[in-house]
């Protein structure tokens, strides 16, 4: 199976930790990845299909770090910056790009409560007038595939990942005072008109 992130991540290990170490770990994420996809139950398709693209490849990378005996700040830096530099940055990209169509504000809420609506990938609530749309995640695949995976600590990683995805848009502003990931009882995205 052909997972289109692990070719991002294989780049990404070569850069931190040289081509040897680099390599070495990688090898690790695979396999780690292959057993957790291997063990998930009680999934949707779409569920399924998110897990495996999307969140496990970035567990499995967590977890084989974990396994290569580096330190746990070490570990948390590297992800980090994965999360951060590359991750969070590629979102944060495709979101400007985005806000230069016409009526973007319009179009992105309408597509935003659509998906949240229709989606297994959360349970949730919404709220909209003219200016501002609010979704109250009480349930989130990210926040349930760390914990079901052990790895609970790196949700937050997830959580932060949004801040800079929607942070400093030029019309689309973003707040949030709680998540999942962090330990609360909700997810409460909060999005507004510039």
């Amino acid at each position: 199976m052909k997972i289109k992130q692990q070719k991002q991540i294989k780049k990404f290990l070569n850069e931190e930790f040289g081509a040897d170490k680099g390599s070495s770990i990688f090898v690790k994420e695979e396999e780690i990845l292959h057993e957790i996809i291997n063990k998930i139950e009680g999934k949707s398709k779409n569920q399924r299909k998110t897990l495996t693209g999307t969140i496990l490849p970035r567990i499995a990378l967590y977890k084989a770090m974990q396994e290569c005996n580096l330190e746990t700040e070490e570990i948390y830096k590297h992800m980090q910056k994965y999360m951060m530099d590359i991750v969070a940055k590629q979102k944060h990209e495709s979101m400007e790009k985005m806000e230069k169509l016409p009526c973007f504000y319009f179009l992105y809420s309408k597509i935003f409560f659509r998906v949240v609506r229709k989606t297994d990938l959360w349970e949730s609530t919404q709220r909209s007038d003219k200016n501002s749309f609010d979704v109250t995640m009480t349930k989130c695949l990210w926040h349930t595939a760390c914990v079901e995976n052990g790895c609970p600590e790196l949700c937050p990683l997830f959580c932060d990942v949004d801040d800079v995805t929607y942070g400093n848009l030029k019309k689309l502003g973003f707040s949030r005072t709680k998540t999942l990931g962090y330990g609360k009882d909700c997810c409460d995205f909060h999005f507004y008109r510039k």
